[in-house]
């Protein structure tokens, strides 16, 4: 139960994270925080976290965006269904490579919600729409590191 309850407090700060106001200039580049802390537990713990997991975090976020509901949580499903067919490779890179790999991955979603966003009419205007994919790749190696004292520390398997 105490493991459960980490994970989910893990999830929660990630969607305070996603929600608290940054400068202008710096809102564009937003790191996807829901989709950093979703993947670190798919690859250290796929038994315990998956799609339903990444499902009722993705409607969350819709529901606290207030954006079409479904949108962030089919898109979070996305992240995690790639995630759980490469898990066990990609737990053997280091995580400079492992950034590599992320960077498609979380681009994949970001232009998933783009298309989400252009067919109900909100196209944001230029390609910088996928800058929180690049920021959140390289973002990647002190996350996973960060997450992975907090699974030490309260010891969850």
């Amino acid at each position: 139960m105490r493991n459960s309850l980490v994970i989910a407090a893990t999830i929660v700060v990630a969607l305070l994270l996603s929600v608290m106001p940054m400068p202008e200039p710096f809102n564009m580049g937003r790191p996807m925080w829901l989709a950093l802390v979703l993947s670190f537990w798919v690859m250290v713990l796929p038994h315990r976290v998956g799609m339903l997991t990444a499902w009722l975090a993705g409607l969350l976020t819709d529901a606290l965006f207030g954006q079409l509901f479904g949108q962030h949580a089919l898109v979070m499903t996305l992240v995690v269904c790639q995630l759980l067919l490469l898990h066990q490779r990609i737990r053997r890179f280091p995580l400079w490579q492992q950034s590599l790999v992320m960077l498609p991955v979380f681009g994949i979603a970001q232009m998933v919600l783009l298309w989400l966003n252009s067919l109900s009419g909100n196209r944001p205007p230029t390609l910088l729409f996928l800058l929180p994919a690049l920021v959140s790749a390289i973002l990647w190696p002190w996350i996973f590191t960060l997450l992975q004292g907090v699974k030490r520390r309260f010891r969850v398997n």
